[in-house]
């Protein structure tokens, strides 16, 4: 059977090991830079199979909190060539996570204070980071129809970025309320247009984004996160998830992509928090399946001997962890992590968790 700590071959990737570092936002990157920080925190996690980095915007628009990098100019490909350099010497692979918050941002991080880009202009009920801490979000405009070519443009652009910048693949973020589930979901998108209504119309930008992508980067180095059911960012549960998710599963199959990485119940809370059946949206996409959510030592060795999972993703645990799969192998206590340095900061609570004697 195969073990969490077996290599695996997943894409064009070859990993040490099954478990993955999840994406996590951590607001450090002043003026939409990676930094020294940032260079330290990821060597340090490198011991992961893959890590995957914190949400990383692919466009201006693409912004939703303070201090989070993007992957669309000369000047962050430099910043993260660093970064991914870092990775490398110490035998580790990195993906970045190709992200654009649609209606979960302030006019504060817009060009020219415009509104927030989404499905729908309906605002979401929720909350954003910024310089004076968090603050409701700014109501969204509605995407006309002529513009979603521009949005897929610059998906493609930031995946193109990221080869250049030296990252191994790319995590398409299509999870947790964002740009992309705000379309996918109709208790978010109220679309009359190509891309509302039927599940085919919401599922269709996804889609459009995973083809381009793959076809622009490669499918072995491209893969996408979802979330079915979590309600985080006033994500409100689609009608029938199921025929949603199974469908955009079947939709990319053919693509023959590296990974689908799935946040199993609420991101960060209860795995049980509406009903799914994830089974049944994994026989649909038969490739590299991730999973993530709260899952423990136990939980992830059964997960990977026992199926579904080809690799597990951990998030917090990596944060008070940076040698989390050693402590794991060796079953060795964790360290609580401190949530009161989780956003923004310097060092502390960021690079200064110590690591297992050796």
């Amino acid at each position: 059977m195969p073990n969490l700590f077996d290599p695996i071959k997943i894409g064009d990737l070859e990993l040490a090991n099954r478990i993955v570092m999840a994406p996590l936002t951590r607001s450090r990157s002043k003026g939409l830079l990676p930094g020294d920080m940032a260079v330290e925190y990821y060597r340090q996690r490198a011991s992961a199979g893959l890590i995957i980095s914190e949400g990383t915007q692919v466009a201006p628009q693409g912004q939703g909190y303070l201090d989070t990098p993007g992957i669309h100019t000369p000047e962050q490909i430099a910043a993260w060539k660093r970064v991914t350099d870092a990775v490398h010497a110490e035998g580790g692979k990195i993906a970045v996570q190709l992200w654009h918050v649609g209606r979960i941002s302030h006019v504060l991080f817009q060009p020219a204070g415009a509104a927030p880009l989404s499905a729908t202009d309906k605002p979401a009920k929720g909350k954003t980071f910024t310089a004076e801490g968090f603050v409701d979000v700014s109501a969204p405009r509605a995407l006309r129809t002529e513009e979603i070519p521009d949005v897929i443009a610059q998906f493609v652009h930031a995946a193109r970025c990221a080869m250049e910048a030296g990252f191994d693949a790319v995590e398409v973020h299509g999870a947790n309320g964002y740009l992309l589930d705000q379309f996918m979901r109709d208790s978010i998108n109220d679309r009359t247009d190509a891309y509302g209504g039927s599940v085919a119309n919401r599922a269709r930008l996804t889609v459009e984004v995973m083809t381009a992508i793959a076809a622009a980067i490669g499918p072995g180095r491209t893969g996408l996160r979802l979330s079915p059911v979590t309600p985080v960012n006033d994500a409100g549960q689609d009608s029938d998830a199921q025929a949603l998710f199974n469908h955009v599963a079947e939709q990319l199959a053919p693509l023959k992509l590296a990974f689908l990485h799935i946040i199993e119940g609420q991101t960060g809370g209860a795995r049980d928090v509406a009903p799914f059946d994830y089974p049944a949206m994994r026989a649909r996409f038969q490739g590299p399946w991730m999973v993530n959510n709260g899952y423990s030592r136990e939980m992830a060795l059964k997960a990977v001997a026992e199926g579904p999972a080809a690799m597990v993703a951990f998030g917090r645990d990596f944060i008070s962890n940076p040698d989390l799969v050693r402590r794991l192998k060796l079953n060795a206590p964790l360290q609580p992590v401190d949530r009161a340095t989780l956003y923004g900061g310097e060092a502390q609570g960021y690079i200064d968790y110590p690591a297992l004697a050796a």
